[in-house]
């Protein structure tokens, strides 16, 4: 039996408490940390999972899921080096860390699995890149996956392409729902009430992915079905580009992957 504990009880690793147990792993197998008691209680009393110390969690588990937010990393390295169990598999949530940093910070050759998960987890449908760091093999890479495999979608990248990754899916999600409100907004411009603007918009987002997800087309086809000659879609794309919100989605891509270099840079051995 490998038993897991996530680090940190926040709304991924919840996320990811809940999608372990719907996939089929038992509520022994699984324990968590939380530091606020109150929160510890509620989790343990909804998903029957244990809430113990870093420690102790450290002393128990075979993997080790750290979901805690990268400034609070140092203090939790510093907990987990002296307690931390050889061959223990280090699963790192955290935006923008690389695997060296546990390497360095953790016993000698702990394996350790870099993740770039998305918010999309919590109604189990993640998109997470995953990287092994210097001493983690395949099998330990196989594990990873089965484990994230219950809360979304799993893809192996070289960790070099980790802060592109964050760039593009882990911060995914938030464009799409700046996308989105900007165009509730627009409908309520133009006269439709703002709950009924909202459905227009949110069933057509789902209709949209769906048709992405499930078809083989190239998004340039199907956006290209849409766009009649002299019509109502050509005018809007029009207006567009002309606005440069190509080059700005460019340009915001870039920017958040260069902050996710800054994160790790800011953890590197001074």
């Amino acid at each position: 039996m490998t038993t897991i504990a996530v680090l940190g009880a926040g709304k991924i690793g919840e996320a990811l408490l809940s999608g372990l147990l719907q996939g089929g792993r038992r509520a022994d197998e699984l324990l968590f940390t939380e530091k606020h008691p109150e929160r510890a209680t509620a989790l343990t009393e909804q998903y029957g999972v244990e809430a113990l110390d870093v420690a102790g969690a450290a002393q128990r588990a075979d993997v080790l899921v750290v979901a805690v937010k990268p400034q609070d990393i140092e203090p939790l390295l510093d907990e987990l080096n002296p307690v931390l169990k050889p061959g223990t598999l280090v699963v790192s949530l955290c935006a923008g860390l690389p695997t060296s940093l546990y390497e360095r910070r953790l016993p000698d050759r702990t394996p350790v699995v870099r993740v770039m998960p998305n918010t999309p987890m919590v109604v189990g449908q993640a998109m997470s890149a995953i990287s092994a760091g210097r001493y983690a093999t395949d099998e330990h890479l196989g594990l990873v996956e089965e484990l994230l495999g219950t809360v979304g979608q799993v893809a192996r990248v070289p960790e070099g392409q980790q802060d592109a990754v964050t760039a593009l899916s882990g911060s995914g999600p938030a464009y799409f729902f700046y996308l989105v409100e900007a165009m509730i907004d627009a409908g309520i411009l133009l006269g439709i009430p703002r709950d009924l603007a909202g459905r227009l918009i949110i069933q057509s987002a789902v209709g949209a992915a769906t048709m992405l997800n499930e078809g083989d087309q190239h998004p340039v086809i199907l956006r290209e079905a849409v766009t009649s000659p002299a019509g109502t879609t050509i005018m809007a794309i029009r207006e567009l580009e002309k606005h440069g919100v190509r080059a700005a989605l460019l340009a915001a891509l870039e920017a958040a992957r260069d902050r996710s270099v800054e994160l790790g840079r800011a953890h590197e051995e001074g």
